[in-house]
């Protein structure tokens, strides 16, 4: 009570003898309980002080978090297709080629000697052919000759290319752009064919693989936004795109492979990181919102107390999705309503409210409308 009243209280004792024994009582004076209960009728009901709330208007999304894999774009272990000696390496580990770059040089002497034969033989073929031609034409030849001339020489030219190949395979190039990464082999070491050399990534973009349980099916498509958080990076958040989807379902667990692409223009992300994959699966940009902690339940059913010329009616609500600190509520309330966030113990439905702020002294400005 803000104001007090000063009364003459009269007391009456009273005893009673019940059975040989007494008991006292108390009572007050009539004249005194009377003007009490004038001077708290005068005074109204309290005033409880609480803190609020707007309902504001965002965006909220729906979306399931699932654990991935990140894997190249394109990737390859670059080998070799024929024996020989290395002879040059021509690039820097870890650092990023373009398509067509030469990255490994083998001995090429043997194979240049193969073609300078080939072609050798090739003009001593073409020769002969042209020799057999013109003694047919002078009733000299036979067609046979001439025939077996023009079968050599389109094996000599065979020949030829197949020399002209291998002399190109001790040149190894990069077939796609990307990044190298660590060389298996050095100058001088002898390879064969199919050996490894050296892998050869490209991360820009970047892709990530993840399983979907199956009863999202429906709410999986190609288009659909992720955001992808990394132990690697724990303070960042890439966002991507699911571009494919696999037709089959993984009968041992239930769940569909997805695969989605990312931005990696800045090379932070690598082939292999664990990743925890956030998959939207559909946003509403103009959802109602309030804070966690105004809304709360009895029962089963939730509830919020809506602040209206200082008073609080209890306002029963239906919730929607949640973001970090706030909750979407689909029905019972409107965009700027002021809702209870504190003090929901001591409220009751109609009662009337004075704001505070938090942790602060009550606002001496008056209730809250």
């Amino acid at each position: 009570m803000s104001r007090t009243v000063t009364k003459a209280v009269a007391i009456s004792a009273l005893a009673v003898a019940v059975g040989g024994g007494a008991f006292w009582y108390l009572r007050l004076d009539p004249e005194a309980e009377q003007a009490t209960q004038t001077a708290a009728a005068q005074e109204g009901p309290a005033v409880t002080a609480v803190e609020v709330a707007t309902v504001e208007v965002g965006r909220v999304v729906d979306a399931m978090t699932v654990t991935g894999s990140l894997r190249s774009d394109e990737d390859a272990n670059i080998s070799a297709e024929i024996a020989g000696r290395v002879n040059g390496v021509h690039f820097t580990e870890g650092e990023a080629v373009e398509q067509g770059d030469l990255l490994f040089t083998l001995d090429d002497a043997i194979y240049r000697a193969e073609v300078a034969t080939a072609e050798a033989n090739l003009e001593l073929s073409r020769r002969n052919s042209e020799r057999a031609v013109e003694l047919l034409q002078r009733n000299a030849g036979t067609e046979r000759a001439r025939d077996e001339t023009r079968a050599q020489l389109a094996i000599n030219e065979a020949e030829v290319n197949l020399a002209r190949t291998r002399l190109d395979k001790t040149r190894i190039t990069a077939p796609f752009a990307g990044v190298v990464g660590l060389r298996q082999v050095s100058v001088g070491e002898y390879v064969t064919p199919g050996q490894d050399l050296v892998n050869l990534e490209d991360i820009d973009p970047i892709k990530v693989d993840f399983p979907v349980p199956e009863r999202y099916l429906s709410a999986v498509a190609v288009g659909q936004g992720i955001e992808v958080i990394v132990e690697a990076w724990p303070d960042r958040t890439f966002e991507g795109e699911v571009y494919a989807i696999d037709p089959q379902i993984n009968a041992a667990g239930r769940s569909i492979a997805i695969r989605a692409t990312i931005d990696n223009q800045e090379r932070l992300l690598r082939p292999g990181l664990f990743a925890a994959v956030r998959l939207i699966i559909q946003q509403r940009e103009e959802a109602l919102l309030v804070p966690e902690q105004a809304v709360f339940a009895q029962g089963e059913r939730q509830y919020v107390y809506v602040v209206n010329d200082g008073t609080a009616r209890l306002t029963e609500v239906r919730l929607g999705g949640r973001r970090v600190g706030q909750v979407e509520i689909t029905s019972g309330l409107e965009a700027g309503d002021v809702v209870v966030t504190a003090g929901h113990m001591k409220l009751r439905d109609g009662g009337r409210v004075r704001r505070i702020d938090a942790g602060g002294p009550a606002d001496d400005q008056g209730e809250v409308s």
